[in-house]
């Protein structure tokens, strides 16, 4: 007669406290890029009904573009905070600052541009729009 050991009793598989934040911080990051993504292509449809072209080097950028574009800086800041998460002594402010500096960083390109002031102006904006909404959900998301 076979008995089983308590020892090599398999426990149902649970998910680790990294599995279950890196899905979190997916899910909010997917809900945040979605929203930034519809605000920015907001943002850029106001400045159009107001005259403002919102072009490079003399070339409309599509209102989708924005909207990609803004979903991969989403994608960007899920893998950031997930490996700060892991990695971090203060991994938050980590997360905070970082996102707060590459923010300001992604805003130098808008600045340097051959276009005018007010593209420039509605570039930085969906920069600072963008973060506005990504970074603090998924700060929220990172431990302390």
């Amino acid at each position: 007669m076979a008995t089983t050991s308590p020892i090599l009793t398999a426990a149902p598989a649970m998910p680790s406290t990294t599995t279950g934040r890196t899905r979190r911080f997916w899910r909010t990051g997917a809900i945040a890029g979605v929203a930034a993504s519809a605000a920015n292509m907001a943002v850029v449809l106001a400045a159009r009904a107001a005259d403002v072209e919102v072009s490079v080097d003399h070339e409309r950028i599509p209102v989708v573009g924005f909207a990609q574009l803004t979903l991969v800086g989403a994608v960007l800041g899920v893998l950031l905070a997930s490996v700060i998460a892991k990695r971090a002594r203060r991994p938050r402010h980590l997360f905070v600052t970082v996102t707060a500096v590459l923010t300001a960083l992604s805003i130098v390109p808008d600045v340097l541009v051959d276009t005018d002031t007010s593209s420039k102006l509605v570039l930085a904006a969906t920069h600072l729009l963008a973060a506005v909404i990504i970074v603090p959900a998924l700060a929220a998301r990172v431990p302390e």
